[in-house]
């Protein structure tokens, strides 16, 4: 049975949206991966572009909200902001909570080459934490 992952953000617009990609990649067809926000935004250009650059497509991914996946279950819920763990709801029991701080990058300023950098940097930090996470979670 494939274990089930969402990650969490404020908007669903850049970290859990990277963070989605890169595990569906990395984690092949072993785990079923999803991302939403407390609030709906939509996909960050940069953070397209800085998932492109590793060759991985999150074009056609979209925003959603915590509320569109109501009642499913998940085995574990990754924030990766602060504010989304804040005010993170409640999961059953079985699922196991983590939260992993990344800076919003859509909130670097500079040029855009410079603000690109800033998307980079957190893709670099989730690609990271995953690679901790797949070694974990194979464990359990």
């Amino acid at each position: 049975m494939k274990k089930r992952v969402l990650f969490l953000c404020t908007h669903n617009s850049a970290r859990s949206q990277m963070a989605e990609g890169l595990l569906r990649k990395m984690g092949g067809d072993q785990l079923e991966v999803f991302s939403a926000g407390t609030e709906e935004a939509r996909v960050h250009p940069l953070a397209i572009e800085a998932m492109r650059e590793t060759g991985i497509d999150i074009s056609g991914q979209r925003s959603k909200t915590l509320d569109e996946l109501n009642g499913q279950p998940f085995d574990y819920v990754i924030t990766v902001c602060d504010r989304a763990n804040e005010t993170c709801p409640i999961f059953p029991s079985a699922t196991e909570r983590i939260h992993w701080s990344f800076d919003d990058p859509s909130a670097a300023i500079g040029s855009d080459e410079e603000r690109l950098r800033a998307f980079r940097a957190v893709r670099e930090g989730i690609q990271q934490r995953l690679r901790m996470f797949q070694i974990i979670a194979a464990k359990q």
